[in-house]
């Protein structure tokens, strides 16, 4: 766990080196979550009151990637702590460019257990292949896979796909 939180203060300090916004209240011990399967990491904005800290969890899954996968995945996590990067919009993407041009990392919205170097259990493949209700664009026939009942797969009338054509439920 050490090792963990050392790479984690690396990163921290590759950040700070860019002059990179991020927030001072950040917890500095990493959380490692044995349940998480289909997430590598997470960021928390804990608000209490008129205070909000964060917390970053990393999947136990990604310790057995090398060194410069974790501290990526950790630098992705770190700059959701930056203002304006609560989600994967311009500003995360403009500070995610900085930290991979400067370090070499490969940050981006996601990444697959292959990009990582983690090798899949057989059960955690299988549900992430696992699609419950499946969705088609009506213009370009785009299929969208849904694993869980949500908005979109309930009123599908109310979204678009990226074409701008209209979904419809097919499974």
């Amino acid at each position: 766990m050490n090792h963990i939180n050392d790479l984690y203060k690396e990163v921290l300090e590759e950040a700070k080196k860019l002059n990179l916004p991020i927030s001072n209240k950040v917890n500095n011990s990493i959380i490692i979550n044995k349940r998480a399967k289909s997430r590598f990491g997470c960021c928390k904005k804990i608000r209490k009151g008129f205070t909000e800290t964060f917390e970053i969890e990393l999947s136990h899954r990604l310790l057995q990637c090398e060194p410069n996968f974790i501290k990526q995945t950790l630098a992705h996590e770190i700059l959701h702590t930056c203002p304006g990067c609560d989600n994967h919009g311009d500003t995360w993407k403009k500070y995610a460019y900085k930290m991979n041009q400067a370090y070499g990392y490969n940050i981006k919205r996601t990444d697959t257990a292959e990009q990582l170097g983690i090798i899949e259990e057989p059960e955690i493949k299988r549900r992430l292949l696992k699609e419950n209700y499946v969705l088609v664009c009506k213009n370009c026939g785009a299929r969208i896979s849904r694993t869980r009942m949500s908005n979109v797969v309930k009123h599908p009338s109310n979204y678009r796909c990226r074409c701008g054509g209209k979904l419809e439920r097919i499974k």
